[in-house]
């Protein structure tokens, strides 16, 4: 069930300002006839004024929407003559108040007139240029509320598009090793066709989502492993460790695969001794560290092997902003992959 916005926002404002702002008019009308004992024919007038007052402003209102007066630019042109029709408008409905309930006798002269216009016509100028601000900030309002709206349409697109980029190059290489092992052991082929179909599935599954969990990536992983194990044989050693409790810890789809590729490319595929990679997932200094090592020396990465980095960086940045990193270096004889995310 869709949540209901708060009260505030349910409220008619435009409503509430306009009965209040117009009784306040009848009381301020009021209490600027102190010489006169209140009586109900004063107080009828004074409101019927008000009520006059709020019809007309209500017309006024559907004549600028419509009309566009008061959209950008502020139209004073048509404005000031049509305010000034109005005064005389409101006058002559506020005289007839004063000639229906004769709170002063009847009316027998228009001296009142000039103040009454002047008067009028202030508050109907003060009203459309308050009803043009209000305008003016709920148009920015929507204006910035529309901005959010395509940015993060526009986070969303660049992240499956940076995701996009990802899968295809990790499917295309692992093509590439069930093709080369077809004519050497089928049934270390069809082990492979068997983990890609695991691989492709959390991909398919995984490509909706900004992130998934670790444990989901983990597995995925180790399906990969499983292939290149049967390319490299005991060139490939693995070892494996996840702390307790960080299964559920949400990352990009395919960023630790990206790591673990790089380092089997890296590490493991020039070198006829082959390579020790580590994966690790650790709590360490309020972050999450994923850690992906290797032996061997850090080379100038090209190729599609830095498009796969960068576009980890990237994603990591927009699906977890900028307290995730990645960071590649060597020391200790290693490679060092590592992923620093915050805990949740």
């Amino acid at each position: 069930m869709t949540p209901k916005p708060p009260l505030l926002a349910r409220l008619n404002w435009y409503w509430i300002f306009q009965f209040t702002g117009w009784n306040i008019a009848a009381v301020l009308a009021l209490l600027s006839l102190s010489f006169a004992p209140v009586t109900w024919p004063v107080i009828g007038v004074c409101w019927w004024g008000a009520t006059s007052g709020l019809l007309l402003s209500m017309a006024w209102r559907r004549v600028l929407r419509r009309r566009g007066w008061i959209n950008g630019r502020f139209a004073w042109q048509y404005v000031l003559p049509s305010l000034a029709l109005m005064t005389l408008v409101q006058c002559v409905l506020a005289g007839l108040g004063y000639a229906v309930l004769q709170p002063f006798g009847p009316v027998t002269s228009l001296r009142w007139l000039p103040s009454a216009l002047i008067s009028w016509f202030g508050i109907f100028l003060v009203w459309t240029v308050l009803y043009s601000m209000i305008q003016s900030l709920r148009r920015a309002s929507r204006f910035e509320a529309e901005t959010l709206r395509l940015e993060v349409l526009a986070k969303d697109a660049e992240l499956r598009a940076l995701q996009a980029q990802v899968n295809p190059h990790f499917f295309f290489n692992s093509l590439n090793s069930v093709r080369a092992l077809i004519y050497e052991n089928q049934d270390a082929a069809a082990n492979m066709v068997d983990q890609l179909a695991a691989l492709m599935r959390h991909a398919l599954q995984s490509g909706a989502h900004d992130t998934v969990p670790l444990a989901d990536e983990w597995q995925a992983v180790q399906a990969y492993l499983a292939i290149e194990a049967i390319r490299f044989e005991e060139r490939l050693r693995v070892t494996m460790e996840i702390e307790v409790g960080l299964d559920t810890v949400r990352i990009p789809p395919m960023a630790l695969q990206t790591l673990v590729e790089n380092a089997v490319k890296h590490g493991v595929e020039p070198s006829l001794a082959g390579s020790d990679i580590h994966i690790s997932a650790t709590r360490h200094d309020g972050l999450v560290r994923i850690a992906v090592s290797n032996t061997g020396v850090l080379r100038t990465q090209s190729g599609s092997t830095r498009v796969g980095l960068n576009n980890a960086r990237k994603r990591l940045a927009l699906a977890l902003g900028t307290r995730a990193t990645l960071a590649l270096d060597q020391h200790g004889g290693c490679v060092h992959a590592v992923l620093q995310l915050p805990q949740p």
